[in-house]
């Protein structure tokens, strides 16, 4: 008999330890600036849009540094702009899904 024939496939699955389960995959924490569960999704997206509008300003003063020679740190610039840019595009993206669920939402029967 072969080894798939003499599983009974209607048995219940061999249960195992608790201790032998691999352990929980976790979060990393929030940075400081965004809000925790807590303190409400409003918030949370505050938070968000702070960092991007942040990491723009840091993005801008760097650039200002270079054009006026203050610096010398082109590289600088160019990695805070990508930084900023890369944070605003999910930003936008992340928009996007909640006008999309809030517009399934919207479609739903009562």
């Amino acid at each position: 008999m072969s080894p798939i024939g003499s599983v009974n496939p209607f048995s219940a699955p061999a249960l195992t330890r608790p201790d032998a389960l691999p352990p929980k995959l976790s979060l990393p924490p929030l940075p400081a600036n965004i809000a925790g569960p807590q303190e409400g999704f409003g918030t949370m997206l505050d938070g968000l849009v702070g960092s991007v509008e942040a990491k723009r300003a840091a993005a801008q003063a760097e650039t200002r540094k270079v054009l006026l020679g203050d610096s010398d740190q082109l590289h600088q610039s160019v990695i805070a702009m990508q930084e900023a840019s890369v944070a605003f595009t999910m930003m936008v993206e992340v928009r996007n899904k909640l006008v999309e669920s809030y517009q399934e939402l919207m479609r739903m029967q009562v």
